[in-house]
């Protein structure tokens, strides 16, 4: 993929569910080598949008091309294992008995379960890497039910890379996380963004300070539209995540990180 080459490209967008926009008319596309974060308040659009990208979710109207295929015109099923997608309702859909391990491997097949394909050892030792990518190789043999939270989402994410993806989409992975181990994975995400064979990534998040320096490019989203799109130090400023958030908000910019607060 070259630079100029769209990873994702959304024309149009709009989802609609019992008469209510739950995006409308997002324009938007995601270009090699490029980390958008995505914010917004509760009920913004923000993880709908990830599920279009993810190719879970088609669209109202609009057109959506994932790695230059166009929805509709293409088996989601073959494409899916192309794009890493960790989220919330995913991680429910473990087994709660099935290792971390298992977690991770499973991915190459978009699989929940690994007795529905065959896997070689070289699956299993590339699994335990990528465990080991994000700090938690030691607990390859455990049950997912029985990690903490942050190590459930470190599992995720190892999971994500397990294809080879060429996408990257992150729905809120420091939710749920006390203090340390928001800081921690938010220090594994700063790793990934520096790492040039990390591909082209979209991490959504409610707060400015969950965003890793590595991020270049940021989304506002409020009520389902885009209010500002672009390079995150043009478009992250007081004033448009005040219009965003529907307050008046102070925004610094600190040792890399963003943090904002009441006006």
């Amino acid at each position: 993929m070259n630079a100029e080459q769209a990873a994702l490209a959304l024309r149009g967008v709009s989802v609609v569910r019992e008469g209510r926009y739950l995006l409308q008319d997002v324009d938007w596309r995601v270009l090699a080598g490029q980390r958008w974060a995505i914010l917004g308040p509760n009920g913004a659009g923000k993880s709908t949008l990830l599920k279009v990208a993810s190719l879970y979710l088609h669209p109202t109207s609009g057109e959506v091309e994932v790695l230059g295929r166009r929805l509709g015109r293409v088996d989601v099923r073959r494409m899916r294992h192309l794009v890493g997608y960790a989220a919330a309702a995913l991680s429910d859909r473990m087994r709660p008995s099935i290792t971390a391990e298992d977690v991770v491997m499973t991915a190459i097949h978009g699989a929940l379960e690994p007795w529905w394909h065959d896997y070689g050892e070289g699956d299993r030792s590339k699994a335990r890497a990528l465990l080991g990518r994000v700090g938690v190789d030691h607990l390859a043999g455990h049950s997912f039910g029985s990690l903490s939270s942050g190590e459930r989402q470190r599992v995720q994410i190892a999971r994500t890379l397990m294809s080879d993806p060429a996408l990257l989409l992150l729905d809120e992975p420091t939710a749920a996380l006390d203090l340390a181990g928001r800081e921690s994975l938010i220090r594994t995400l700063d790793d990934l963004c520096e790492d040039p064979s990390t591909p082209p990534t979209v991490l959504v998040t409610h707060h400015t300070e969950e965003i890793p320096k590595g991020f270049d490019h940021v989304m506002l989203l409020r009520e389902g539209r885009v209010v500002s799109a672009g390079g995150i130090s043009e478009v992250l400023t007081s004033t448009n995540l005040s219009t965003c958030f529907g307050l008046a908000l102070s925004l610094e910019r600190r040792r890399g990180r963003w943090w904002a607060y009441a006006a």
